[in-house]
């Protein structure tokens, strides 16, 4: 079923009504006619069934609310600090995380990051992301909307590390733990709240490492073989999910 998105604050009003993107995705994109049935969720984590019942104009859709729609079993809540790679790459890393239930997601500047951006760039490149989000969201039927933040340099990004929970910055260097065993531990103590730091090609420098440690971020081996960035972060946002879920 089609699911749209309506902001939160538009909840308690007596007629809901699509615009902008949604309206265009309803009536342009699925061509959905009175009568069609959908569902609107409103990034917070609530959803629920709506009956389309008109389009006054071309931008607008006019929505008749339906019942509640239950709310799955809380989820961890997972923070992604992530290295904007170069390319197209982090519009991936952005939908998969989004379906592996992230909930917050900082874009990090590092010392080794290819990509270089002014503050007009970063901001387009926030709004950017925020849709893929967004889109994301509709898709795969989570019903919570991640904050994707503007891209920023790596010691503002960090300070970002919520007090509770395990904070995890998967590493390259010796003799760090692996994954496994953190997580296994974290479980243990029922904690519900995790971070995960995945830095550029070329991973952080010692100098940021550093930082991370002295941050509260616990580095941690995803193997012996050298991940991809994106790959990286797939790993460690299913070992997460699958350990505090």
């Amino acid at each position: 079923m089609a699911r749209f998105y309506l902001p939160a604050d538009e909840w308690e009003k007596t007629v809901w009504e699509l615009t902008g993107d949604e309206a265009h995705h309803a009536t342009k994109v699925l061509r959905l006619k009175e009568g069609s049935t959908c569902i609107v969720f409103d990034g917070q984590g609530r959803a629920a069934e709506a009956c389309i019942k008109g389009q006054p104009h071309a931008s607008s859709v006019l929505l008749e609310r339906g019942s509640d729609i239950s709310e799955p079993t809380s989820m961890a809540r997972i923070t992604l600090f992530q290295s904007v790679p170069k390319g197209s790459n982090m519009d991936l890393i952005i939908q998969k995380a989004v379906e592996l239930g992230v909930s917050h997601i900082v874009p990090l500047i590092t010392d080794r990051t290819i990509v270089r951006l002014n503050a007009k760039e970063a901001k387009a490149k926030q709004q950017k992301w925020q849709r893929v989000a967004l889109e994301a969201c509709k898709q795969c039927g989570q019903n919570t909307l991640p904050i994707v933040e503007e891209p920023q340099t790596f010691a503002e990004g960090i300070k970002k590390k919520s007090v509770d929970g395990v904070h995890l910055i998967a590493s390259l260097v010796d003799g760090v733990k692996p994954i496994r065993e953190v997580l296994e531990s974290a479980r243990n103590s029922l904690i519900k709240e995790a971070s995960l730091l995945v830095g550029p090609e070329g991973d952080f420098t010692p100098q940021e490492t550093a930082l991370a440690l002295e941050s509260g971020f616990t580095p941690v081996t995803l193997g012996n073989i050298v991940l991809r960035v994106e790959t990286a972060t797939f790993f460690g946002m299913a070992a997460i999910r699958y350990a505090l879920d």
